[in-house]
C-alpha cells in the first residue's frame, strides 16, 4: 500500500510518522527548511515522554514517487488549487485522495443527491479544478481533530487527539475506506468510519466558522472566547445561522450549541489556527472556513448577518496584513462536467 502524504506539515508529519512506524509505504511531500531537515536526520515524532524518528521518501516533487494508492491532502485548504498539476502524477485510475482539511472540502456535492448533486463552490474550488482535475470519484473524507505542531524543522510535537473520522461520500463502506482505516487503527490511531461523513465535517466546522475569526480579530483564545459573555453570545449566533444552513442540506447536528461551546471552552487557553497563522505572516484559511458558509447560505436564502459582520472584518484585517488574497463570491452554483 503507497501512501503519499502531500503538505507534510504538523498534522501530515504526526500521520507520516505513526503509519511509518505501522510499516506503511510511506512518502512526504513539503518544502523548505522542513524539508532539508527531514532528508538530513528523518523525521521525528514527540508525544509526551516519547520520541519516534522515520526515515521516510521524502521530496518537494511529486513526480519522483509515482502513483500511489492513496494520497493524503493535510495542506491548508486554500493551498491545494494551487498545486492540482504537481499532484497529477501521483493519480492513478484507483488512486483515492483523502481530504484531512479543515472545512467543505472540494467533493461536498459528490453523491450528496438532490438539486445539488454534482455541484462546486466558488470559495472553496474556484473554477471547479478540483473536482474535475483531482476528481471527486477519487475522494474520502477526513475530519482532523488531533492538534500538533512543527517545534522545529523536521521535528512535531503531538499536543493532543488522535482521532480521524473517514468516511465515503456516498456513505457506503467501501473496500477503500476500510482498509485505510484498518491502517489508521493499527498505526495507533482512531478512525471510525461514518455513513454519514458530511455531519461530521459541520461539527467540526460549526466551531471553526465563529472562534476562528473571532479569535484573530481579538486575539483571544478560546476559554476567553467561550466565557466572555459577548463573544460567547457572538459565537452562537454565528453557530445557529450556520446550523439553520447546514440543515437545509440534510445535515444532522448530534449536539447543541451550548455543548459544542462548552466543548470548545474546556480545550483551554488554546490559539486557533487562523489566530496562529495572522501571528506567524501565513495566510489566512478564511474562505474554506468562513467564507463557504456565507455562500452556502446565500444559495439557500438563510440570511447571516452575524458571520457577514464577522467575515467581512477578518476578511479586511487579513488583507491589510498581507495574508488574505479572497474575494466575495456571489450566490450560485456550478455545474460540475461529469
Amino acid at each position: 500500500m503507497k501512501i503519499c502524504i502531500y503538505g507534510a506539515g504538523a498534522i501530515g508529519g504526526y500521520l507520516g510518522v505513526q503509519l511509518a512506524r505501522a510499516g506503511a509505504d510511506i512518502s512526504l511531500v513539503a518544502r523548505g527548511a522542513h524539508l532539508a531537515a527531514m532528508r538530513e536526520r528523518g523525521l521525528t515524532l514527540l508525544m509526551g515522554d516519547e520520541e519516534h524518528t522515520v526515515h521516510p521518501r521524502c521530496t518537494d516533487d511529486a513526480a519522483e514517487l509515482g502513483v500511489q494508492d492513496y494520497v493524503i491532502i493535510t495542506l491548508k485548504a486554500h493551498s491545494i488549487t494551487g498545486v492540482i498539476e504537481k499532484m497529477q502524477p501521483l493519480l492513478g485510475p484507483r488512486t483515492r485522495i483523502i481530504t484531512a482539511v479543515n472545512g467543505i472540502p472540494y467533493w461536498y456535492f459528490y453523491k450528496h443527491g438532490g438539486a445539488y448533486e454534482n455541484s462546486t463552490l466558488e470559495s472553496i474550488d474556484p473554477g471547479g479544478r478540483q473536482w474535475r482535475e483531482l476528481g471527486a470519484e477519487r475522494a474520502i473524507g477526513c475530519i482532523v481533530y488531533p492538534a500538533t505542531e512543527i517545534e522545529a524543522p523536521g521535528v512535531i510535537r503531538h499536543v493532543y487527539g488522535n482521532n480521524f473520522p473517514l468516511g465515503e461520500p456516498s456513505g457506503e463502506i467501501t473496500g477503500d475506506v476500510q482498509r485505510l482505516a484498518d491502517l489508521f487503527v493499527h498505526a495507533g490511531m482512531k478512525a471510525p468510519v461514518l455513513d454519514r461523513i458530511r455531519d461530521e465535517i459541520w461539527l467540526k466546522l460549526w466551531g471553526n466558522v465563529c472562534f476562528n475569526p473571532i479569535s484573530a480579530l481579538s486575539h483571544a483564545t478560546l476559554d476567553v472566547i467561550c466565557t466572555d459573555p459577548a463573544t460567547r453570545a457572538l459565537s452562537r449566533a454565528i453557530m445557529l445561522e450556520t446550523q439553520s444552513i447546514a440543515e437545509s442540506f440534510g445535515v444532522k447536528f448530534r449536539v447543541d450549541v451550548e455543548r459544542r461551546i462548552e466543548g470548545a471552552r474546556k480545550v483551554g487557553a488554546h490559539k486557533t489556527s487562523m489566530l496562529q497563522d495572522l501571528e506567524r505572516g501565513r495566510p489566512m484559511e478564511i474562505d474554506p472556513l468562513v467564507t463557504v458558509v456565507q455562500e452556502m447560505g446565500r444559495l439557500t436564502g438563510i440570511a447571516t448577518p452575524a458571520l457577514d459582520s464577522v467575515l467581512a472584518l477578518v476578511a479586511q484585517r487579513a488583507r491589510i496584513a498581507g495574508l488574505y488574497d479572497g474575494a466575495t463570491v456571489s450566490a450560485g452554483l456550478t455545474r460540475a462536467v461529469a
